[in-house]
């Protein structure tokens, strides 16, 4: 009965947010309360449930996400992502031009949230198109696809920051596991994948070109990747450090290993080096790292609302139960957990609910198989960007600036979402024969 209820639960959710378009944060209370309620949690009981699995959610991945979000936001109103983009398609020419993308998008996504990312780069995709007489689409589909695995990996973004947190996984070691499985996936599902889409004609629409920062006032190359890299190479530094202290420096190495302390470093360095440096005030600053944090507002309580009904999973006693019948499945938890993710991605769109849902429901069973902790937020990660469609917003930013048709948004932008999702499973499982 209890199963059924859980079915319920998340079949609930996808009808509301993918029906009724819900906001998702309302979506997961309704439902972490009926859920609560049915389960049979006595009702004085069933909000302290909600609350603490939003606190306890919250509480551990605020401060990454917000400083993520500030470090991202000055590295795009700075220019530097400008200048990262296009430093590298000047030295690698038009005949490499796919690959310089691919590349660019993924150091550009490591920072920048997808949809900044997004609009940000488009500049530079159709000038390149417009001045090369390229095909907008096979050209522009590889930058994506970097900004897309960059977003569904790697740190600082929400969701895998927050399933490092939630899985007790290093931050460092799975920034470095997804960086391996990363390459390859980019690889196939840009540069390779997008030679089949030479034959998708169409015409960006200008207007939905944004204005972009002159050459000028852009900051130089060298200042431009070393900020939006240093949160990574922090990580690595950290992760790398206790192997060569003493034992007696190791709670000084953990302390400046926090997520927390690497990224307030790294927004030091960029507010001086974008910021300052370039002769902007601090308050003007400020400013930015304000309009910031209201831009991820709605993720995390989009992430403290799959908390909430997470925690009441636990309470109820519903999540022992899913353990014990899944531990005797014959699938693996990494393949468990990535399909999951990919199930809840196309039926609701978001790849933050799913992530956030699919490791709600794993994270007991995955911490009784003790499996790799790092893996199984990449495997997830890999599940909730699975087959993008007309649920998701990202599909609709694709379609509408690149002009296309429902068809060839499928063809182009849903196929090149599924390419990603498969390839970083797999490259997840071939890791965890290793690991």
């Amino acid at each position: 009965m209890s199963l059924l209820v859980v079915l319920f639960a998340l079949v609930l959710l996808v009808i509301l947010i993918a029906v009724f378009q819900v906001n998702a944060f309302l979506a997961f209370l309704v439902v972490g309360i009926t859920a609560g309620l049915v389960l049979g949690i006595p009702p004085d009981n069933v909000m302290k449930a909600v609350e603490k699995g939003m606190a306890d959610t919250l509480g551990s991945i605020t401060a990454i996400i917000v400083l993520g979000a500030m470090l991202g936001k000055l590295i795009a109103e700075s220019g530097a992502a400008q200048q990262i983009a296009s430093s590298i398609v000047k030295r690698t020419g038009v005949k490499n031009i796919r690959w310089a993308l691919a590349l660019a998008g993924f150091i550009i996504g490591i920072p920048l949230f997808y949809g900044v990312g997004f609009v940000l780069m488009i500049p530079l995709i159709f000038s390149v198109v417009y001045e090369y007489k390229l095909p907008a689409v096979s050209v522009g589909v590889p930058m994506l696809a970097g900004l897309s695995v960059s977003f569904g990996f790697l740190p600082p973004h929400p969701s895998p920051s927050a399933l490092v947190v939630q899985f007790n996984a290093s931050m460092g070691t799975t920034i470095l596991l997804g960086i391996l499985i990363a390459i390859p996936t980019v690889i196939l599902a840009g540069p390779i994948f997008s030679r089949s889409l030479v034959r998708i004609k169409t015409k960006p629409l200008d207007a939905f070109q944004p204005a972009t920062v002159p050459v000028e006032k852009m900051p130089s190359a060298a200042t431009s990747f070393l900020v939006a890299l240093l949160p990574v190479l922090l990580f690595v530094v950290a992760s790398l450090l206790p192997f060569v202290v003493g034992t007696e420096a190791l709670p000084v190495v953990s302390f400046l290993a926090q997520p927390t302390i690497v990224l307030l470093v790294a927004l030091a360095v960029g507010t001086y080096a974008l910021g300052i440096r370039k002769g902007r005030t601090l308050k003007s600053i400020m400013t930015v790292y304000g309009e910031s944090v209201k831009e991820v507002a709605l993720i995390l309580l989009i992430i403290g609302g799959a908390g909430s009904l997470k925690q009441v999973l636990v309470d109820s006693g519903v999540s022992t139960t899913i353990t014990g019948l899944l531990i005797n499945s014959a699938l693996p938890p990494l393949l468990l957990g990535w399909l999951i993710a990919a199930l809840i991605r196309v039926a609701v769109g978001s790849a933050t609910v799913a992530g956030f849902t699919a490791a709600g429901i794993i994270q007991p069973l995955a911490l009784q198989t003790h499996t790799h902790p790092s893996l199984m937020v990449l495997s997830i990660g890999a599940g909730s960007l699975m087959f993008s469609h007309v649920n998701d917003s990202g599909f609709w930013l694709f379609k509408e600036y690149f002009n296309l048709s429902i068809r060839d948004t499928l063809r182009s932008w849903s196929l090149m979402e599924t390419i990603v999702s498969v390839c970083g499973l797999a490259g997840v499982l071939l890791l965890n024969l290793v690991f």
